[in-house]
């Protein structure tokens, strides 16, 4: 899955330039006009010095200013967060102690599974809340922070939510798979949280654990979006509907144009939910991949419905999107690229750390080929003062062995091939850049026949490309001006000689 990861990133690149080239947007980010927002909240104007307009302009130190203070309220929701997550760590250990002291022997067999499957609901169910306070607060900072240009706004939006999406969504597993049963102490010497002690793994192990954990929120995730796109979007269309005056029910009854239905429709409102939840996704099959090799399979069936359920939903309950130009994804190809190197240390870690795969595959070629003995190898004997306290029986109990040195080479492995397909693979195909070569020759040609016959006309003036900042409204002084204003006697006296009127 992370070769996989990386190569699918490599043949995305070469995707992303020739369809650029193809919707002529290869250069679009070093033309793209201000934002209309920015343009009516802009307090002064410059001189543009690549196009030579004048636009709105806001300091950069002021931005900065607001950037550091939508960072520092990004680290207090992220705190949140994890208090979250501590609250839900508790609630399992809680649970799981007030079950297994009950009377039903069920209950008491099956205490763990029950806290568990029931923390990670809950933990579902707190993601889900904390997602939709935080977009919307995502979009108050980022429209704040005053961006230029579309492209520079979608972008700093979209790393905010990103950044709280991928603590808020990957917390728990990383807790499972990393830390849980980690810090456990030993017989006589607990460790504590809250006065409750720390929780453990199973005795298969947090593998399983983690399968369990990731099933719930990926699924569950993916089974309630395509719930809200199919029947939210009807609800609107259907209150939207009903709010129409009279005059408009009749128009529906009679037969209407088709722009005029389309008109009626529901706004469409963009494709970032879509994008997240691709990206969300991609971390799920390929972070966790190791704990659970059924999560691709479960994306696929959901990307399958959730085509339908799109097309349904942009067909026919929403109006036609507005085009847009774009040069490419964004921030999101990065996003993409830091989730595939994180996929590589995750994955090797988790087979090294959390599965048991290489404590079996050493004892197998060292011990015993039929893993016969292999419990009483992984356990460790328990301290003296435990065992004479204890009327010298020996306890033993779990501990980490040989688990180190298997890091290092798949990691190292996965980064070479994929630098050496980043090498090999280039990201413009071959026909695109022959294309690309032959229109920037073509327009070189054009402007030296241009500038030959005298068509051309290129501004002499310094001030055409001067970077002057001035507020919105004041007036510029005779020294910005690339000409002195007109005697209008003089101009007077020219008409009333030429007798004209």
């Amino acid at each position: 899955m992370s070769l996989w990861a990386v190569t699918f990133l490599e043949y995305w690149k070469r995707s992303c330039s020739a369809l650029s080239h193809r919707w002529d947007c290869s250069d679009f980010q070093d033309i793209e006009r201000p934002r209309p927002e920015f343009t009516a909240m802009a307090p002064m104007t410059m001189r543009n010095p690549v196009t030579g307009a004048e636009e709105p302009y806001f300091p950069e130190n002021k931005r900065f200013r607001r950037i550091l203070t939508g960072c520092m309220v990004i680290i207090i929701m992220i705190v949140v967060v994890l208090m979250f997550l501590i609250g839900i760590i508790l609630y399992r250990t809680i649970l799981s102690i007030i079950i297994y002291k009950s009377e039903h022997s069920f209950l008491t067999f099956s205490a763990g599974k029950i806290a568990s499957l029931s923390g990670s609901v809950l933990n579902l169910l707190v993601i889900l809340m904390l997602s939709k306070v935080y977009t919307t607060l995502a979009h108050i900072l980022t429209r704040w922070e005053m961006h230029r240009t579309q492209t520079k706004y979608e972008d700093m939006f979209i790393l905010k939510v990103f950044i709280f999406q991928f603590v808020n969504f990957y917390s728990s597993p990383v807790y499972i798979a990393f830390f849980k049963g980690r810090f456990v102490g030993y017989p006589g010497n607990y460790y504590t949280l809250f006065g409750v002690r720390n929780e453990d793994c199973g005795a298969g192990g947090c593998l399983i654990e983690l399968a369990q954990e990731m099933l719930v929120i990926m699924v569950g995730k993916q089974l309630i979006n395509n719930i809200q796109e199919f029947i939210i979007p009807k609800l609107r269309s259907w209150w939207q509907k009903k709010k129409m005056s009279p005059r408009l029910k009749e128009q529906q009854e009679e037969e209407v144009s088709p722009w005029e239905a389309d008109y009626q429709l529901l706004v469409c409102e963009g494709l970032f939910s879509e994008y997240l939840e691709m990206v969300i996704q991609f971390g799920f099959i390929t972070i966790f991949v190791a704990a659970c090799p059924l999560a691709p399979l479960f994306a696929l069936i959901n990307n399958w419905v959730e085509t339908r359920l799109d097309a349904q939903k942009f067909v026919t309950e929403y109006r036609r999107p507005v085009v847009e130009r774009a040069q490419d994804i964004g921030i999101w190809f990065p996003i993409l690229q830091f989730i595939t190197h994180m996929a590589v240390l995750s994955n090797a870690f988790l087979i090294a750390f959390t599965s048991s795969f290489v404590p079996r595959l050493y004892y197998r070629y060292t011990r015993d080929n039929t893993l016969s003995g292999y419990i009483n190898f992984t356990l460790a004997t328990s301290p003296r003062s435990y065992n004479q306290q204890h009327q010298n029986t020996t306890c033993s109990f779990c501990c980490d062995l040989m688990k180190v040195f298997p890091v290092f080479p798949p990691q190292h492995v996965v980064f070479f091939i994929g630098g050496m397909i980043d090498m090999m693979v280039p990201d413009i195909p071959e026909e695109v850049e022959m294309k690309i070569k032959r229109e920037h020759y073509m327009a070189k040609e054009a402007l030296a026949e241009n500038q030959a016959l005298g068509k051309t006309i290129i501004p002499g003036s310094k001030d055409a490309f001067s970077s002057d900042v001035r507020w919105r409204g004041a007036r510029p002084s005779p020294t910005q001006s690339d000409s002195p204003p007109p005697n209008l006697k003089e101009i007077a006296e020219e008409t009333d000689t030429s007798g004209s009127c």
